[in-house]
């Protein structure tokens, strides 16, 4: 039989967040999600910029 192996984190884990923004194309027009995993505090950052 096969094992079942399960990923752990060892040690101090972070907070992350996930922020999803959608960024219309200047080409086509359409628009598109654009995904990223940060640390809390520069979500806002992120989410401000063009």
């Amino acid at each position: 039989m096969a094992k079942k192996t399960v990923a752990t984190l060892q040690g101090k884990s972070k907070r992350l967040t996930k922020a999803i923004k959608m960024v219309k194309s200047p080409k086509t027009g359409a628009y598109t999600f654009v995904e990223s995993v940060m640390a809390p505090e520069v979500v806002n950052d992120w989410l401000s910029k063009k």
